[in-house]
């Protein structure tokens, strides 16, 4: 289908596109991506580099299967999308996105993944030890959850060579100050450094989506600090308990995360926080004691008052938000992509993202 404002692209003196997105996380860069299969004109504004934030900071485990609530329809569709969107990412960009389907190993003290159905029968000794041998001896249930994981750094990277190769238009460190309109209706973005036209805006800035725009938008950042090992034994599943989480990677490095943290913009390391995960995670597999911290990092989700996405249309005509994904930014980019796209195209929703409305937050 033809974008429908094909004759708003260019004049004689000013290039126009069809449609701006503010931020260039994974979010962004895959709602572009997918307007461009539609002819769209896209010009994506990033305020640093793009994916270097909260997509850049991320575990990439994609745990549909520990939503519940409105959130899970979409959750369970974009796990599905994943292995389709991957595919064609990495044939567009040659960047191996290390999709691994091993699954997940989650330490749980109740029985919610048996009764939802979601995880298999608490694994014996024996079968854990088969699965994983350089677990330690646990007495906490553990049951084998079928998710998969990603490194998000490779999709980033791989998304950002599609977007360009498809021609998307990209302005990096260019901060958005405003969404201008004429009218009341959109009309384009001032940043620090220029302006831009086009009838259509897309807030994806994640952390940073309340700080322009004609409507509230209400994220906030909540830090998670995360760290790199290597060394470590190998392992093939992700481990997942209340306090910690063990993301391997196909190349031996291991991911160690995260906290939750009320931090407002700040995104330092605490080297005692850190020695602290790495400590978590040696306790469930001892030989990560002599593993080497390769690089540790904090990144800034962007969670909302309920931490659920803002998903679709707002108040101002032409301005449109994909944000707020808080932990859940990479497993749902495939389906904010599709669901933005019929939003902002005009065509029949597939999937209810009422509940995601920026409205719920007005008053």
């Amino acid at each position: 289908m033809p974008f429908l404002r094909n004759h708003l692209r260019y004049n004689s003196t000013v290039k126009n596109w069809d449609v701006i997105i503010v931020g260039g996380g994974i979010i962004g860069l895959s709602l572009a991506i997918e307007l461009r299969k539609q002819n769209a004109q896209v010009l994506i504004v990033e305020r640093g580099e793009p994916g270097r934030e909260a997509s850049h900071a991320a575990a990439g485990m994609l745990a549909d299967a520990e939503i519940e609530g409105s959130l899970k329809p979409l959750a369970q569709a974009s796990a599905r999308m994943y292995p389709e969107f991957v595919h064609e990412l990495q044939d567009e960009s040659g960047i191996n996105c290390d999709l691994r389907d091993q699954g997940t190993l989650q330490f749980t003290s109740s029985l919610d993944h048996l009764l939802t159905g979601i995880g298999s029968p608490n694994l014996l000794q024996k079968e854990i030890a088969d699965l994983e041998p350089a677990l330690a001896p646990s007495t906490v249930p553990i049951v084998h959850i079928k998710e998969r994981s990603v490194d998000p750094r490779l999709l980033t990277a791989a998304a950002l060579k599609a977007a360009k190769h498809r021609g998307v238009d990209i302005s990096s460190g260019s901060e958005a100050l405003e969404v201008t309109l004429s009218a009341g209706t959109t009309n384009g973005i001032r940043t620090d450094k220029s302006s831009y036209n086009a009838p259509i805006v897309v807030n994806c800035s994640g952390a940073w989506a309340g700080q322009f725009g004609p409507v509230r938008i209400p994220t906030r950042p909540v830090k998670g600090q995360v760290l790199y090992v290597a060394g470590g034994p190998p392992l093939r599943h992700v481990l997942r308990t209340e306090n910690v989480y063990i993301v391997p990677r196909s190349d031996g490095r291991i991911l160690i995360g995260s906290t939750l943290e009320e931090a407002g913009f700040d995104k330092r390391t605490d080297p005692d926080v850190i020695r602290r995960l790495h400590q978590s995670a040696t306790n469930l597999v001892p030989a990560l004691k002599e593993s080497r911290i390769l690089e540790a990092w904090a990144g800034l989700r962007p969670g909302t008052p309920d931490n659920l996405p803002i998903l679709g249309t707002t108040a101002s005509p032409g301005y449109f938000v994909a944000t707020g994904h808080f932990r859940d930014g990479i497993l749902l980019a495939p389906i904010t992509a599709h669901v933005m796209a019929h939003v902002i195209t005009g065509k029949r929703q597939d999937y209810d993202i009422t509940p995601f409305s920026a409205d719920r937050f007005r008053n």
